[in-house]
């Protein structure tokens, strides 16, 4: 048996032990059997976690293989090499695995909620119905999906971006599942929901890039050190999100300290901080020690490190799968339906003070504004320190969008924005048209390509050629011409309002998150066009900036007299769900949100104007002294009279 073959059933043992352990300390391996009531038996109890397991490892397997491929192993200016295009091929198995567990922890689950032996089961109704209509089989379904799609697709595959996008897609495929357990029960579910997706991304990351990186080890793959190298800062950044995410996973599911040894989950979570806190200090044995005996040429002891590191991870695998089947400690919550829908009761009336009092704690928009603010400001001192100038009101005005966007998701506009129309269209224009202008003043991609250092391999790609090739890709070059930007700008606006998708992403806190997420992207996608620093693929001159902008804003003028003058409520099902006991009718609050629509646009426009006259005012300064300069090098006749004459001139006014 080969190295690479041992160490995979290592691996695979350790993770189903864990599971074993963890389920029967857990009590769900020998649950209580009440005489006269169905049972689904003893093969659905063990077969629903050990498909979840192979669901979840597979999915970890794909991820670790198009990460090693995409971004772990050098390439040739964007063309796999033979070890990462065969890591690839690898995927493609990897996926259909996934998908044929994904299909595995169906027939089980739907065992288990209908509480019949898997033979009973095994018919069109129960599935079908099952994988369409129940919001945990339509995640499992997904994974079939996407699983099926990773398989296909990466047949073909012999560039990095191709491996990179597979990569992503691979990454999406994680998060359906998880978002259906205990998560989405949690009185915090917003919370919940968001420390949970952070967590499954980070730790396939994490545990997917060790394991392939094992297996390179242990078939003595070349380029191990780079592949190591970078893993080994990817790594860093994982183990930091694994560890801040499941904090805020428990905070969201315990409501005491206490939980943590009185309840059958709270052991389960300790255990799985003991495992967190060893992988920790694996971790820094690897870039204190292993790093080093590797550069030196001696791979054995970072493969021997790595195999035990793998072994502990996938045992902390078995166990989340355990604690998945084990239900959190029960948590007294007030029948409101209000509380269900929103994390937290409906707020008093509104008021300037309410504004500016009752912050929310949104994990998502916090980190995502960490992020902006942290990667700036690096790149900001990277570029005093080697004593290159940058300017600060760029810097200025990045900070401020940051600024803004923080008050407008975690403050108490953010809570009235969840119950009253109006002030959510406040929120939406706040997002769409102010936060983005000073973000796309502050030039980020110009920052980055001058603070990120080339590949130190030439023909390789690290972050800054990552950015180059994404700015001159083909999807870039689509949506961020002139025409696109302004029809996704507009035309969404429209279709979010005028559709059933608004009531649809207010009721799903992913929806929710998405739907300003749009808010963000759309307006910088529009706002890089009119008023971008950075480089882009369609630069328009100066009066076609100005007649873009006077083109798009009537439309959004025209948005809001549509929502002043319509008769029926927007998202009756999720106001009516609130049942808030103040305010106006909900008819006058939509019509005073399109007021707010329609005057509301006067605010960037005068801002994006006055920023178009200073960048037009500058470009004319620097045209100028390019063409002196260009007349000085080559000697123009007609200046060099003219100069001549008011040194003349000059010289008269000195002799008077």
């Amino acid at each position: 048996m080969t190295r690479a073959a041992r160490l995979a059933l290592a691996a695979a043992g350790a993770a189903v032990v864990a599971l074993v352990i963890a389920m029967i300390a857990g009590g769900a391996a020998f649950p209580r059997i009440i005489l006269g009531v169905p049972s689904s038996g003893a093969v659905t109890r063990w077969g629903l976690p050990v498909s979840k397991l192979a669901m979840d490892v597979a999915g970890v397997a794909t991820v670790g293989l198009l990460l090693a491929a995409a971004l772990l192993l050098p390439n040739e200016k964007g063309v796999l090499g033979k070890t990462a295009q065969s890591y690839v091929r690898a995927a493609s198995w990897a996926g259909l695995a996934w998908a044929a567990a994904a299909f595995l922890t169906m027939v089980f689950s739907v065992s288990d909620v209908w509480a019949r032996p898997v033979p009973q089961i095994l018919n069109r109704s129960f599935l079908v119905g099952y994988a369409t209509q129940e919001s945990p089989g339509i995640a499992l379904t997904l994974v079939v999906l996407f699983g099926l799609s990773i398989a296909l697709f990466s047949r073909g595959v012999i560039t990095a971006g191709a491996a990179a996008g597979l990569l992503l897609l691979a990454l999406v495929t994680l998060t359906p599942p998880a978002l259906t357990g205990h998560s989405a029960s949690s009185p915090n579910h917003g919370l919940a929901l968001t420390s949970l997706t952070l967590h499954l991304l980070t730790l396939a990351l994490w545990v997917g890039g060790l394991a392939v990186l094992a297996l390179h080890a242990a078939l003595k793959r070349p380029q191990l050190d780079v592949a190591a190298g970078r893993f080994s800062r990817l790594a860093l950044w994982a183990y930091a999100g694994v560890g801040l995410s499941g904090v805020f996973s428990v905070l969201a599911r315990l409501t005491a300290l206490s939980d943590l040894w009185t309840s059958s989950y709270g052991v389960l979570v300790v255990a799985k901080i003991v495992a967190f806190v060893l992988l920790g200090y694996v971790g820094w044995w690897h870039r204190q020690r292993t790093l080093a005996d590797l550069d030196a040429g001696r791979p054995r002891a970072f493969a021997r490190l790595a195999g035990g590191e793998l072994m502990l991870m996938l045992a902390t695998i078995g166990l989340a799968v355990a604690l998945s089947r084990t239900p959190p400690p029960p948590v007294s919550l007030p029948a409101d339906r209000a509380f269900d829908l929103l994390g937290y009761p409906v707020p008093p009336p509104i008021s300037l003070a309410n504004i500016f009092t009752l912050w929310w704690f949104d994990l998502f928009f916090a980190l995502l504004a960490a992020a902006l603010a942290g990667l700036y400001g690096a790149g900001v001192v990277r570029l005093r320190r080697r004593g290159d100038a940058w300017p600060w009101g760029r810097t200025a005005a990045w900070f401020t969008g940051v600024a803004i966007l923080v008050f407008t998701t975690q403050s108490g506009l953010s809570r009235y924005a969840k119950v009253m129309f109006d002030v959510h269209m406040i929120e939406h224009m706040t997002l769409a048209m102010i936060v983005p202008i000073f973000l796309v003043l502050g030039a980020p991609v110009t920052l980055a390509l001058r603070a990120l250092k080339p590949a130190a391999r030439r023909g390789d790609r690290g972050p800054r050629e990552w950015l180059t090739a994404i700015l001159h890709s083909g999807y870039v070059r689509v949506v961020s011409h002139p025409g696109i930007a302004t029809a996704i700008f507009i035309a969404s606006t429209y279709a979010l309002y005028f559709t059933p998708l608004f009531e649809a992403a207010m009721e799903e806190h992913l929806g929710h998150v998405f739907m300003i997420l749009h808010f963000l992207v759309s307006g910088s996608l529009f706002f890089w066009v009119v008023i971008g620093i950075d480089p882009g693929p369609h630069q328009l001159p100066y009066v076609g900036r100005l007649l873009l902008l006077f083109v798009t804003m009537p439309f959004h003028a025209f948005f809001g007299i549509a929502l002043m003058m319509t008769g029926t409520v927007i998202a009756p099902g999720w106001y009516e769900q609130l049942d808030r006991s103040w305010g106006g009718p909900l008819l006058l609050e939509q019509q005073n949100g399109g007021a707010i629509a329609w005057g509301f646009g006067e605010i960037p426009t005068l801002i994006v104007l006055l920023a178009i006259a200073v960048q037009w005012y500058r470009s004319e300064e620097r045209k100028a002294r390019r063409d002196d300069r260009s007349a000085e090098r080559s000697g123009d006749p007609e200046l060099s009279s003219y100069n001549d004459y008011l040194a003349r001139l000059n010289q008269l006014d000195k002799r008077e």
